[in-house]
């Protein structure tokens, strides 16, 4: 085997391996939280009390509360899915894991409160 054989061979093995760590998906906290930031938190609120101008405007729940928080996680998927009210559906725009990630995020915000 030559020397430059290796040496290529050795720098494919660590450019595959930086892919393959780069390519790792957010731990489901950190993407339930970023999905929250991006879909939910303009009528929501960061901290989910649902005190926004828009959130004030359609009437958005405070994901807080003890009549959000004890919805089951399949009352929240459904609505997360199917929209409720003056809330969209977001079924077509997120998997279903994603709305999980959503349902879960939204369970701590109550904790942060």
């Amino acid at each position: 085997m030559s020397r430059s054989w290796v040496l290529k061979l050795a720098t494919g093995a660590a450019a595959l391996a930086s892919v393959c760590l780069l390519s790792t998906p957010l731990p489901a906290e950190d993407s339930g939280e970023s999905l929250y930031k991006t879909k939910c938190a303009s009528c929501h609120a960061a901290d989910g009390s649902g005190n926004t101008p828009m959130g004030k405007k359609l009437g958005a729940h405070d994901f807080r509360s003890e009549e959000v928080q004890k919805m089951t996680d399949e009352q929240l998927t459904e609505i997360t899915a199917k929209g409720k009210n003056k809330m969209p559906g977001y079924e077509k725009s997120l998997k279903p894991e994603q709305i999980k990630d959503l349902v879960a995020y939204i369970r701590q915000l109550a904790q942060k409160k």
